[in-house]
């Protein structure tokens, strides 16, 4: 009766040659290459029975063992320098990122796996809902607001300024430049307000190239609150401070 025997099927060569080394559980570093090759002879010859298609490739890398092989049993040139290259330092180059590429793929083939165990689902919030805005009370938002708010905004935003600034940079000086005074900040806003409804209290402070813009700014804004040319409402604490203007446009 004959017997069928199931030849393992590799990818390629290197493929083969890693089955190989992990299996007899050596240091791909320091292949036994006269073992490895006569393993891998024998692979091809069994396949040399059954696959004549693939065979090509597998036969490259057999001349290549072997050549390996007839430069690691050949005696060595006294003469020659003792740091002679590995014969098999190319063949183990080739390994390595072959080795990497497959485990790559293989996470790969994980995560698109994964992947198509998630599921979106798209927004069905009807347009009436999306669009609708709660009233405002204004008297309610203004009731709470004081002096001391301004005040933490204000530090909030002096502290970021600070963060701006390039330590490195720094030692090396800095380009002076003509500060902006009170009067010319507040024809600023005045013009501003003019234009824009409603605006932020943190975004023109933002907008500040330096501390001393951000002070004059900060002094700008309250002397046109007093005057009642701006209001000033904050909805929740710790939020932005919203400016609506009481300048006619």
């Amino acid at each position: 009766m004959d017997m069928t025997i199931k030849l393992q099927v590799f990818e390629g060569p290197l493929d083969l040659l890693l089955y190989l080394i992990e299996k007899n559980k050596v240091n791909i570093y320091d292949i036994p290459i006269v073992d490895i090759t006569a393993q891998y002879m024998e692979y091809v010859a069994e396949m040399q029975r059954r696959d004549l298609d693939v065979l090509s490739e597998f036969l490259v890398m057999a001349a290549t063992l072997i050549d390996i092989k007839s430069k690691m049993l050949l005696p060595k040139n006294q003469e020659e320098d003792e740091e002679e290259e590995d014969p098999r330092a190319e063949l183990v180059q080739q390994l390595l990122e072959y080795k990497m590429y497959k485990c790559i793929a293989y996470e790969l083939k994980d995560r698109q796996l994964d992947a198509d165990k998630v599921w979106f689902k798209e927004p069905t919030i009807p347009d009436e809902v999306r669009e609708y805005e709660p009233p405002v009370d204004l008297d309610e938002l203004v009731s709470g607001l004081t002096l001391s708010k301004l005040n933490d905004i204000f530090q909030s935003i002096m502290k970021k300024q600070a963060d701006k600034i390039d330590k490195v940079r720094a030692q090396f000086g800095k380009i002076e430049k003509e500060e902006v005074s009170l009067e010319e900040k507040m024809d600023y806003l005045t013009d501003f307000a003019t234009t824009h409804r409603h605006f932020s209290f943190r975004g023109l402070l933002e907008k500040s190239s330096s501390k001393v813009e951000v002070i004059v700014t900060f002094l700008a804004i309250l002397e046109l609150m007093k005057t009642g040319k701006i209001i000033i409402s904050q909805e929740h604490i710790f939020d932005d401070i919203k400016i609506e203007s009481q300048i006619a446009a």
